[in-house]
C-alpha cells in the first residue's frame, strides 16, 4: 500500500532553535528519498514530526487522503497519521521484556486493533519474510544488533503503512550487522514501498534512492538524483559535506 506523501511549511522549534524552517516535500507513490546533510540540521526530527513522535509547531502533513494540519491535530489525526506510517529507529526500540513474536503483534493489535490470534499469524510470517522465522520466541537481550534491527524493520512492515520511515537504520550496529540489515531494505524497496530513509551510508544513498535531498540548518538545500547530487552537486554547501564524508 502506497499513497502520495505532501508535507508543506513543517515547523518545528525547540526552544528558541528552530530545527525545521518550513520543509515543502512531495513523494511520489513507492519513491525512496534518501536524506543526507550534517548532524544537527533537522533529518532526525523531520521523520519524527511525520507521525508525531516529535510534534510539529505548524505545516499540513497528507498521506494518500489523509491531510493533518500540525497545529490543529487532535488524537485521532495523530493516530490516523500512524496508521499510514512504519518507523524504524536507529536504536531498535523493542520492549525488552517481549519476544521479537511480541515486539511485531504490538502495533497490530494496539494500532490497529487486531486479535491476539492474527497479529501473531501475520508475525510468524514476517519473521519468516524477514529471515528470523526460528527466532520469534527469543528476547531482545538474546539477539545480535542486526537481528534486533531487522525486527524493528520487522515491526514496521507488519503495519503495511503507505510510508516507511527509517531514521539511520544502521548507526546503531556493529559493522558487520550493516548489511544484513541494508539488504533488508533493499528488498522492501523492491516491492514499490514509499519509503523516506535518512542515512549516513553514502553508497547506500546513492544506490536506493530514486532522490537524494541535502539538508542543513533545518531546510532543504539541495535534491535530485543521485547522480547528480553525487557527481554534479549545484550548492556548495553539498559538495563541503560531500568531500568531508567523502
Amino acid at each position: 500500500m502506497s499513497g502520495e506523501v505532501r508535507i508543506e511549511g513543517l515547523v518545528k522549534q525547540f526552544g528558541d532553535n528552530t530545527v525545521l524552517a518550513g520543509i515543502d516535500l512531495e513523494l511520489e507513490p513507492g519513491e525512496r528519498v534518501a536524506i543526507i546533510g550534517p548532524s544537527g540540521t533537522g533529518k532526525s526530527t523531520l521523520l519524527r514530526c511525520l507521525n508525531f513522535l516529535d510534534r510539529p509547531d505548524a505545516g499540513r502533513i497528507a498521506i494518500g487522503d489523509l491531510s493533518v494540519d500540525a497545529a490543529r491535530a487532535s488524537k485521532a489525526d495523530v493516530l490516523a497519521l500512524r496508521r499510514r506510517t512504519g518507523f524504524v529507529f536507529q536504536n531498535y526500540a523493542l520492549f525488552a521484556n517481549k519476544t521479537a513474536r511480541q515486539n511485531l503483534m504490538e502495533g497490530l493489535t494496539v494500532v490497529r486493533g487486531w486479535s491476539h490470534e492474527d497479529a501473531a499469524a501475520k508475525a510468524d510470517d514476517i519473521l519468516r519474510q524477514i529471515g528470523l522465522g526460528d527466532r520469534g520466541d527469543s528476547y531482545p537481550a538474546a539477539m545480535s544488533g542486526g537481528q534486533q534491527q531487522r525486527v524493528g524493520i520487522g515491526r514496521a512492515m507488519a503495519l503495511d503503512a503507505e510510508l516507511m520511515l527509517f531514521d539511520e537504520p544502521t548507526s546503531a550496529l556493529d559493522p558487520e550487522w550493516v548489511g544484513e540489515v541494508l539488504d533488508l531494505i533493499r528488498r522492501i524497496a523492491d516491492g514499490n514501498q514509499t519509503m523516506l530513509i535518512v542515512t549516513h551510508e553514502m553508497q547506500f544513498a546513492r544506490e536506493i534512492a530514486d532522490r537524494v535531498i541535502f539538508m542543513e540548518g533545518g531546510r532543504i538545500v539541495e535534491q535530485g538524483p543521485p547522480s547528480q547530487i553525487f557527481g554534479n552537486a549545484q550548492d556548495d554547501r553539498t559538495r563541503a559535506f560531500l568531500r568531508r564524508v567523502g
